[in-house]
């Protein structure tokens, strides 16, 4: 006959009720043999004695009534434990109170009566482990009663008794509590080194996460920018490739450009991601919007008016006092909005502010007209762009406003506080500075 299928077998093998019922079976069989032993093997054992019996013990004889009723009161305290994982407490006053029983049925086995205290010893190491001990006190008390009641009834002496319910109740129960509690701590100590792990697990995700964000908020900013200037640059000579062929050489030397500087970001975006190589770094800065609005007029018609506070009379920088961190997302937004202008606007003239003149604050303005001719169609899975600048406004603290203007267009407003308060001027005017 065909072996069962080993899958099968494992699958029946690891039921954890499985388990439970063939540990409950070991346990009840393993005291019923000890204690079984004991009660054919002491006798023998202590008339071997060469200078006679030791322990002079008064049994009865094998396989009388007496001592078929003790052997049959070991064996059904033994088979009672089988109950234990279901009724701990219950067991455990059965297998106390069955002794009593057995002192009744068969004085003259006095003095091997200490034989089921075994079983009892096995019944209150189970239920310590599985109850609680403020609710198992009264049941151990009862045991304890039951079992000093028993050994009273044989021997008429209340102290005895009292001494064997301690050895049967009290010691064991001493050992099961010093054990339970070194298993709880181990398992505490297992849950916290598990909830550090979550945690630290937790942790990567979420710093994987926002590097994954910041990833893609650099990758849509390279893309955006460039590759729409380079569609728009590429339409445009398609017009004028007939009609005016020097223009639409420049405009094929400026896709070149374009295509230069965006193999330029995505290299050093790259080389950032790489750990084998040095990364170049560039890091953009308020002062580099003015480069990037002149990069941008050719493709639109862009208008850059740098308005200068007191602060600005002396040798300070652009944008003085705002971490390089919100420079970036200054440089980074108003690239955006340009890219956005000239997307959904084409033609349509824009506006590009930087007001230095606040001295807590700096505030960039990205306005364009409304378009004067229809915008290429987009992607329906758009808005990353829009986005990301609020990611990079929230990252820094700034605070960013879109929306339409009165006039139809488009308004893109950027406020940047300042780390550190403006230098003070050394001349009395403010100036502005239109490119």
């Amino acid at each position: 006959m065909a072996s069962a299928d080993p899958r099968t077998r494992t699958s029946r093998d690891g039921d954890p009720r499985t388990r439970d019922r063939r540990s409950d079976v070991l346990v009840a069989l393993g005291t019923a043999v000890v204690a079984l032993g004991l009660l054919i093997g002491l006798p023998p054992l202590d008339a071997l004695e060469p200078d006679g019996p030791a322990l002079a013990l008064r049994v009865p004889a094998p396989f009388t009534a007496a001592w078929t009723v003790l052997a049959i009161g070991l064996l059904v305290q033994s088979a009672t434990l089988l109950a234990a994982r279901r009724a701990p407490r219950t067991v455990l006053v059965a297998v106390s109170a069955l002794p009593v029983l057995f002192a009744a049925l068969a004085p003259q086995s006095l003095d091997l009566f200490g034989l089921t205290a075994l079983p009892v010893v096995v019944a209150v190491v189970l239920a310590a482990l599985r109850v609680p001990l403020a609710r198992l006190w009264p049941t151990l008390l009862v045991a304890g009663a039951l079992v000093a009641a028993g050994s009273a009834v044989l021997s008429g002496a209340l102290g005895q008794g009292v001494l064997q319910a301690v050895g049967a109740v009290g010691l064991p129960l001493l050992v099961t509590l010093l054990v339970r509690s070194r298993r709880e701590v181990r398992a505490a100590r297992t849950a916290e080194a598990s909830a550090v792990f979550r945690e630290q697990d937790a942790l990567v995700d979420a710093a994987v996460s926002r590097e994954r964000a910041a990833m893609a908020r650099e990758l849509h900013d390279i893309a955006a920018h460039h590759l729409s200037g380079i569609a728009l640059m590429a339409a445009v000579i398609d017009r004028q490739i007939d009609s005016d062929p020097e223009r639409a050489h420049e405009g094929a030397r400026q896709v070149r450009e374009q295509s230069t500087a965006v193999l330029d970001d995505l290299r050093r975006l790259v080389g950032l991601l790489r750990e084998d190589v040095p990364a170049e770094r560039a890091v953009e800065t308020v002062a580099g919007i003015v480069d990037l609005v002149e990069r941008a007029r050719f493709r639109s018609d862009v208008r850059l008016d740098v308005l200068a506070g007191d602060h600005q009379r002396g040798v300070q920088a652009l944008a003085d006092g705002v971490g390089p961190l919100a420079q970036l997302a200054a440089y980074r937004t108003v690239q955006e909005a340009l890219a956005n202008a000239a997307l959904h606007a084409p033609s349509a003239p824009c506006t590009v502010t930087v007001d230095d003149r606040d001295p807590t604050r700096v505030v960039i303005r990205v306005e364009n007209a409304p378009a004067a001719a229809p915008a290429a169609p987009t992607s329906p899975s758009g808005g990353n762009g829009l986005r990301g600048m609020r990611e990079r406004a929230d990252l820094v603290g700034a605070s960013l406003q879109t929306g339409p203007t009165a006039t139809g267009g488009w308004l893109v407003e950027l406020a940047l506080g300042r780390e550190a308060p403006a230098a003070p001027a050394q001349a009395a005017d403010g100036g502005e500075v239109v490119a």
